[in-house]
């Protein structure tokens, strides 16, 4: 089973929508047993990253997502992305789940339209299990004002916005981050999905091998 961290965050219907069209068993729930019975976890979000951390704050399930992204794959998706690093300048500073290192800063392209809105091509920088089966030629839809600012042994694809955008992070074991929505980026995204779910039917392979790092 997924489950999918309901924090009253926004787009969490449409990634559940997704997986069950996938065939995927996935639950929503702000209950922290779910949590940890589940094989993955996706962390979806839409909004300010305070706001965020502060509704996560007030569910009491920091420390649960903490422990469990180190154990089983876990999936943050735009907000839920963004919220893995360390801190963010929306508004204020803001600590966040330090799962990957780095911050998250406005996108400081003066001539471009922000937020970036739209239909954006995946370039691949590092192997990744939620690349395969796609192509070289895999657009993706976005829809945020934000970014990543993170070291490039965990940006494992981007696209181009004026500048370099983190379209896909990853710790290099079981964290992932999309900060595009796959759940609305048609076959690609839902190949992305399939890809990630399909890691959770082997979290007990992967937990035994302490020392796991992705090809």
């Amino acid at each position: 089973m997924i489950a999918i961290i309901d924090y009253g965050a926004g787009n969490i219907f449409s990634v559940k929508n997704a997986l069950d069209y996938l065939g995927f068993e996935n639950k929503l729930t702000d209950k922290k047993e779910d949590i940890e019975k589940a094989d993955a976890i996706i962390l979806p979000g839409v909004g300010a990253f305070p706001w965020a951390m502060n509704m996560l704050g007030l569910s009491g399930l920091i420390d649960t997502i903490k422990e469990q992204a180190k154990i089983k794959p876990f999936l943050g998706i735009c907000l839920g992305m963004q919220l893995l690093f360390e801190k963010s300048y929306e508004f204020e500073e803001c600590k966040g789940l330090g799962l990957i290192g780095g911050y998250v800063d406005k996108i400081n392209e003066p001539d471009l339209v922000i937020p970036h809105m739209g239909w954006n091509k995946l370039v691949y920088n590092h192997d990744c299990p939620l690349f395969d089966g796609l192509g070289d030629d895999e657009y993706v839809y976005f829809v945020h004002s934000y970014k990543a600012f993170c070291d490039n042994k965990n940006l494992y694809a981007y696209c181009e916005y004026g500048s370099k955008v983190p379209a896909v992070v990853s710790d290099g074991r079981y964290i992932f981050g999309c900060q595009f929505h796959p759940e609305k980026s048609g076959k690609t995204g839902l190949k992305i999905l399939e890809n990630f779910a399909k890691l959770s039917q082997e979290v007990k392979k992967y937990a035994c091998k302490k020392n796991y790092t992705m090809p």
